[in-house]
């Protein structure tokens, strides 16, 4: 070989090395998932808040808040089921409503998710927390699942390496799961239907207020271990709260010296808390994207109206109650702190929705999209990095309420379609039989149904949806 060739040879392997040296390493993910806190439950979010939420606030001090952000839904399963696939959950089986005990997965077999996505990129992901979205239980009939067997279709066969949680902690079976399997036999029984959960098997000894803290310190011990090793990790981390059953634990009962539900809400900072604690611990810190949200925007639920009554405002400036089509039922609180790369302190009106998550990911390891999957998932990472956009990021983002109803919003319009039209119901509380529009950059609290007065309006966001609805999807 002659020696010129020899030389480009090593000029190419030297460029190649001095390249891949230069790639930033990426970044470790957690993202933790709060059941049921409105955007007014954080205490820098709501001047009148009773309960003071430190570590929560301390992700807005040290990263963004984005104060326009949305669940896929009104209510738990859905809203799962599209941050984790980047799809709205409508377009599923689920059209209204969550999934009950032993329902069958709703994520499908060969739909990319967040974690798989990773995965292939090189992370080690795992689910810390409730699932609520659905497993193949080893049942026959309508009886109860053989525990003593392994549950197929749960989340390390959608894309997690590791899972530890309650499923749902007030849905039996009453215990904790480690990848496809009970920890322990429920062989107990929980024989009343209360706000603790339905009827069903329980492990002997089951108590609700352990479960939080067994949680925080699964997750902690998962931030310290996967720390060691020279593989980022992406940690999905949905609480348990502060959603029924409200069982804060020994420590937090009565420390809010309001209710239950505020010592509950004092627990769940407290957890955020232990999470930036355990990243502090290991020196992971500068190298690691958090995220704080919610799977929906509740404003009134068990202990809220009490807590109204003694002057907290949970959700002051937002209409509606946790199943709500209106902004309180979907509109969240969202932080986002990765030093070095999210400006410290800062803020963002546009708006957002959880499927986002998945295109988002894309981006920072540095990947796109296949067509088949995040169909209705936006790439927001330019929002979080503070970076010139020329518009907004999201043409359009499709809200959800529990009983299936559809709302469109496209800059500060926002188009309520009737029941009738979406074959979604009518009757359920809080929620509107007719077609209503608002402007929310002067009536975000939804009091003035403009509807008749802009039909132009009316008319491009009813054709938006149905076109949405027509090619399944949303994203360009």
């Amino acid at each position: 070989m002659k020696p010129t060739v020899l030389a480009a040879i090593a000029c190419v392997s030297l460029f190649s090395a001095v390249s891949h040296a230069a790639d930033p390493p990426k970044p470790n993910i957690v993202l933790v998932l709060a059941d049921d806190m409105g955007h007014g439950h954080v205490s820098c979010l709501n001047p009148r808040s009773k309960v003071s939420t430190p570590n929560t606030d301390r992700l807005a001090r040290e990263g963004i808040t984005l104060t326009d952000a949305h669940s896929g839904s009104a209510v738990c399963s859905p809203t799962r089921y599209g941050l984790l696939t980047g799809r709205y959950a409508w377009r599923t089986r689920l059209v209204r409503g969550v999934l009950g005990p032993y329902d069958p997965p709703l994520i499908e077999k060969d739909r990319l998710t967040l974690p798989e996505l990773l995965r292939r990129r090189g992370y080690h992901t795992a689910c810390v927390g409730k699932w609520h979205l659905g497993w193949d239980w080893p049942r026959e009939g309508k009886g109860d699942p053989d525990f003593t067997q392994p549950i197929a279709g749960g989340p390390t066969t959608r894309g997690f390496d590791a899972y530890f949680g309650t499923d749902v902690p007030n849905y039996p079976p009453y215990c904790f799961l480690e990848n496809d399997c009970t920890i322990g036999d429920p062989t107990s029984r929980k024989t009343e239907q209360n706000l603790d959960g339905r009827p069903g098997p329980m492990l002997p000894g089951w108590k609700f207020d352990e479960i939080l803290p067994q949680l925080a310190e699964r997750a902690a011990a998962y931030i310290s271990e996967r720390s060691k090793a020279k593989q980022p990790f992406f940690l999905y981390f949905p609480l348990t709260s502060p959603h029924e059953p409200i069982a804060p634990s020994k420590p937090f009962r009565g420390k809010s010296g309001l209710n239950g539900l505020a010592d509950f809400l004092l627990e769940t900072d407290a957890v955020v808390g232990r999470v930036l604690e355990a990243i502090d611990a290991v020196g992971a810190a500068g190298n690691t994207l958090v995220i704080f949200t919610a799977d929906n925007g509740s404003s009134m639920y068990t202990g809220g109206e009490e807590l109204r009554r003694k002057g907290h405002e949970p959700s002051a400036e937002f209409r509606g109650f946790k199943a709500s089509i209106y902004e309180g039922g979907h509109r969240v609180p969202f932080f986002a702190r990765w030093p070095g790369k999210i400006a410290p302190g800062s803020s963002s009106q546009e708006t957002i929705c959880l499927t986002d998550m998945v295109a988002t990911a894309a981006a920072i390891v540095g990947t796109t999209l296949p067509d088949d999957a995040g169909e209705d998932s936006y790439n927001v990472l330019p929002v979080l990095l503070g970076q010139e956009r020329k518009g907004p990021v999201r043409e359009a983002t499709v809200h959800q309420s529990a009983s299936g109803q559809l709302a469109i919003r496209q800059g500060s319009w926002k188009l309520i379609l009737p029941p009738a039209v979406q074959n979604a119901g009518a009757g359920r509380r809080n929620e509107p039989a007719t077609a209503e529009l608002y402007n929310l950059s002067e009536d975000v609290a939804e009091t003035k149904n403009v509807y008749s007065e802009q039909p132009e309006v009316v008319g491009r966001l009813t054709e938006l949806l149905e076109q949405y609805r027509r090619t399944g999807r949303s994203r360009p």
